[in-house]
């Protein structure tokens, strides 16, 4: 069962967040930033949920917690009515700089939600080539990071999880394409998109067709670890509570 609180968490911090790379990776997206003709700062300001600024620039977009150098805000009077914006693309309720809020959300924001829809849901002809199947595995990589951490934090079942892992970084990541660091401290869990200096714990994935089978439920994670295709080491309990958090992780995403 999914809670909407967590689920808010997820579609903030997973999914939305992801938009960091998407502008930095697909030329798509960054066509659409380089098209805004000042920097936008857009707030999604969500009772009982999150509230985090996504910052639009012509190089890219950066994220960041609260709603401090917002240029426009929109709230959103429960978790359900914020889901509702990804789900249905049902807006919430204008806050601050009316004007710029509505133009950027029905104009580029749409743009580079739906260019994020297309890789981390894609079609079977759009994975037939080569560089699109790189850069969606890569990308639901970090919408999966950022989705790990959210529930930790929030989901009733992931929080008992992450209770058990102890203060440290995780390394997380697909040899030779990218890296995610699952920090942790006082069982909150944190994620840095790069990888840690001193991981306590490292779970590594050999190769992106192989994370890509994972992610999709192709393939079996016990089988691909006795044939050595997926590399484990140091405090091996951390692994276990992220591999169980990711078990929520597929309900809240799959």
């Amino acid at each position: 069962m999914k809670e909407a609180k967590s689920m808010a968490f997820v579609n903030a911090y997973g999914v939305l967040a992801t938009l960091e790379n998407l502008c930095d990776m697909v030329d798509e997206a960054k066509a659409v930033c380089r098209g805004l003709k000042k920097p936008v700062s857009l707030c999604f300001d969500v009772t009982d949920g999150p509230c985090v600024t996504y910052h639009f620039t012509q190089d890219g977009c950066k994220m960041t917690e609260g709603d401090y150098g917002c240029t426009c805000k929109m709230k959103f009077a429960s978790p359900e009515k914020f889901n509702a914006l990804i789900d249905d693309s049902k807006p919430g309720i204008p806050a601050k700089n009316i004007a710029q809020v509505l133009s950027f959300l029905m104009g580029p924001f749409t743009k580079l939600t739906n260019i994020l829809t297309k890789y981390l849901m894609p079609s079977e002809e759009d994975l037939k080539d080569k560089d699109f199947f790189r850069k969606s595995t890569i990308l639901t990589m970090y919408t999966i990071g950022g989705a790990i951490c959210a529930l930790g934090n929030t989901d009733s079942i992931s929080k008992l999880s992450a209770s058990y892992i102890p203060d440290g970084d995780i390394q997380m990541g697909i040899t030779d394409a990218c890296y995610v660091t699952i920090r942790a401290r006082d069982h909150h869990l944190e994620l840095i998109k790069e990888k840690p200096d001193t991981p306590r714990a490292v779970m590594e994935f050999k190769t992106v067709e192989l994370a890509n089978a994972l992610f999709n439920g192709t393939a079996s994670t016990m089988a691909e670890l006795c044939a050595g295709n997926i590399y484990m080491c140091g405090m091996i309990n951390m692994i276990d509570n992220i591999n169980r958090i990711l078990d929520r992780v597929a309900v809240y995403l799959g």
